[in-house]
């Protein structure tokens, strides 16, 4: 189990940064390097000379606005409050700001199982690649004496100089992102947990990636179950022995045995990873 208190993280400067604008970033947890089920959620802030070309990614992102506002062009425009799914595959944005936004932002490995890119080999990736051209509005356009497509996506190009080999974007599952209003959905009693009611904003593919939000009484105890991250928006209270607050990050992993309780009103929201670990299988009939 990690516990992470989001004021406590030196906001840093994405150095080598292959979208454009200043982007800067709070890490408040990740998941485990070379897996399918890798992951990093940041608090980021961003300005208004941010700017990223319409694209999509071979990973699975879960998009939640905190201040300011991110405009997504024919996707929408996220605001304080909304929470957005983009899936992998599918195709969103451009992507703009015209003041200062901080976006929650998760992005982990989807159902296709090609995981997810450490940050350190993206700063890395995306420095090197500098010496054979250059990232102009998101694209990398690549110096007319190296071989290879001249222009590509800035991540993608990354991710391939990464890896080593091209890459196949999986199959889009949700022809555009989902976005979602929290404010227009009832609170619902979670069974069972006295104080307790829940906002499901939905589950998506085949692994169940899903966000939720939990809404904590006084004096509740709600159980955190593992492969979940907890994202504490208001209230006090403990989880594991220690105190949690505005802005506390907690990642269950299997195994974990936890329980929040709260000692003023709580409010949490709560990513849940897809579940990988079972191989695809095709149905056979019966005998």
């Amino acid at each position: 189990m990690r516990i992470v208190h989001g004021d406590q993280i030196e906001e840093k400067i994405r150095i080598h940064q292959h979208r454009q604008g200043m982007f800067r970033y709070r890490t408040v947890a990740v998941g485990e390097p070379g897996t399918p089920g890798n992951f990093i959620l940041e608090m980021v802030r961003t300005t208004d000379d941010f700017f990223s070309p319409r694209h999509k990614h071979n990973f699975d992102q879960f998009r939640y606005q905190l201040e300011g506002e991110f405009d997504f062009d024919r996707n929408g425009k996220m605001t304080p409050g909304i929470i957005g799914y983009f899936p992998e595959g599918t195709p969103y944005g451009p992507q703009s700001s015209s003041v200062s936004s901080l976006t929650l932002v998760l992005q982990f490995g989807g159902a296709s199982g090609n995981g997810y890119m450490t940050q350190e080999q993206m700063e890395a990736g995306t420095a090197e690649l500098k010496k054979h051209g250059t990232f102009e509005k998101g694209v990398f356009r690549r110096n007319e004496s190296e071989e290879g497509k001249r222009n590509v996506d800035g991540y993608q190009a990354v991710w391939e100089h990464v890896n080593k080999r091209p890459m196949t974007y999986p199959a889009p599952r949700y022809h555009e992102p989902v976005m979602m209003s929290p404010d227009h959905f009832d609170w619902v009693p979670v069974e069972g947990v006295p104080g307790v009611c829940e906002k499901l904003m939905g589950i998506f593919t085949e692994r169940s990636c899903e966000a939720r939000f939990l809404r904590l009484a006084p004096q509740a105890r709600m159980p955190a179950p593992a492969r979940k991250v907890y994202f504490v928006l208001t209230g006090d209270g403990r989880v594991a022995g220690q105190t949690y607050r505005h802005y506390t990050t907690v990642f269950c992993e299997r195994g974990d045995e936890t329980a929040f309780e709260a000692e003023t009103p709580t409010e949490i929201l709560v990513f849940g990873l897809p579940k990988l670990d079972a191989p695809a299988h095709y149905a056979i009939a019966a005998e």
